[in-house]
């Protein structure tokens, strides 16, 4: 019987002699960005027109960028603003940029560390108060002069989960400033994001938007075929594994990142599987792996509250509870934020997060009458509880609470 030491030696050895299918896989991931992206001149130009004016150290206008996932805003973004930095430093211009994903960011403390980090200035990781930490980004971008582009993407995961002060503040400061300035870059997949701010902070943003409308076949099929041309050795890609890249990922809403997902992967099952050639039963297979990667990945960066909410739905259910409903859900949420030291959200903002949680396909919402005592949700788990606890089991906060019996749920 070969010992573990000799079978990894056999995977390494197939691997080194498996037939050559990428030149270059990370030509394939989402955050790569092309020397081109087809299809989308008329943002590139419409983002730079309104830039533009930084390169004479004067502030553009605030933008909001708003369309579906995989529609090429975020590649758009740091594509006009490489070029643009670029141009200004040749001329001498004071001008930065700082890209913030707040989803993956998570809190307001940490956005605006990621700001004072771009300006070269050093912030506790945590130990102060925000506005202790707002103070020390304002004074160091006013002595040092700079005009800071800042890009805020997946805007509307920050202001759901902690309101709207943040964009408020950044869009004041100018205000205050003598020679350091902010132009902001909102980016959102929520078409409805706007819906959430108070009208006050409308009215400073002074914005210009930009839409991304979804990518059709065609053009899905373009992109792929660029990247592929890159990133695939010549006679390894059959044309029928390229189109149905392009019709799965048109057919969910024109999701670039999602075609190049599933070429990338079906790429790399090719390669696993010794094959010399990427095919449509390759690409089938890896949308499988992919659709079941994505729960994981969605479950993994969660904001907190809507984790919590997810977690004490799945202790109901593993408490046999059966017909969760609003009210019984916030009641095990407020125990568990009680049991984290967390402050707790109220109960109608409880409700939004569900109904975000049931858009997403995680759990099933369903409202119903009860009669003179008005409305509410029935509510179920659309994933298996193996996968809400493995996942949750390696998350700093949920594995503390992941086993927790709540008392609320004992008398039920």
């Amino acid at each position: 019987m070969q010992n573990s030491k000799d079978q990894l030696d056999d995977i390494f050895d197939n691997f080194l002699k498996r037939p050559k299918i990428f030149t270059d896989r990370e030509v394939l991931r989402p955050d790569f960005i092309p020397n081109h992206l087809p299809h989308r001149d008329d943002q590139i130009h419409q983002i730079a027109k309104i830039l533009a004016p930084v390169l004479d150290e004067e502030r553009g206008s605030n933008i909001f960028i708003y369309g579906k996932t995989g529609t090429g805003k975020t590649a758009v973004v740091k594509y006009v603003l490489k070029r643009l930095i670029s141009r200004g430093h040749e001329i001498g211009a004071l001008i930065e940029d700082c890209y913030v994903n707040c989803r993956l960011v998570g809190t307001v403390y940490r956005v605006l560390l990621k700001l004072g980090e771009s300006i070269d200035i050093k912030i506790p990781f945590t130990g102060l108060a925000t506005s202790e930490v707002y103070d020390r980004f304002e004074n160091a971008l006013d002595n040092k002069g700079v005009l800071l582009l800042v890009v805020l993407d997946e805007i509307d995961a920050l202001v759901k989960e902690y309101g709207d002060n943040l964009i408020y503040e950044l869009t004041r400061v100018n205000e205050t400033l003598n020679k350091g300035k902010v132009s902001i870059i909102c980016i959102s997949n929520d078409l409805l994001f706007k819906d959430l701010l108070d009208p006050r902070v409308i009215s400073s943003l002074s914005e210009e938007e930009v839409v991304f409308r979804p990518y059709t076949a065609p053009e899905l099929n373009d992109i792929l075929f660029e990247r592929a041309d890159i990133s695939f050795k010549d006679d390894v890609l059959t044309a029928g594994a390229l189109n149905l890249c392009s019709a799965l990922a048109a057919a969910e809403h024109g999701d670039a990142r999602r075609a190049l997902d599933l070429l990338r992967v079906a790429g790399e099952l090719t390669e696993r599987d010794g094959d010399a050639k990427v095919t449509e039963e390759h690409v089938r297979r890896a949308q499988k792996k992919i659709e079941e990667d994505r729960v994981v990945l969605v479950l993994k960066t969660l904001p907190i509250h809507s984790k919590l909410v997810l977690c004490s739905i799945y202790l109901m259910k593993r408490s046999k509870v059966k017909n969760a409903i609003t009210g019984d859900v916030y009641e095990v949420y407020v125990e568990l934020c009680n049991t984290l030291g967390l402050e707790f959200l109220t109960q109608r903002r409880i409700s939004g997060l569900i109904n975000e949680l049931d858009i997403t396909g995680i759990l099933n919402a369903r409202v119903v009458s009860l009669g003179r005592y008005g409305r509410t949700k029935k509510i179920r788990l659309a994933i298996s509880n193996v996968v809400i606890k493995n996942v949750f089991s390696s998350d700093p906060w949920m594995n503390k609470i992941i086993d927790y019996v709540p008392k609320c749920l004992l008398n039920k």
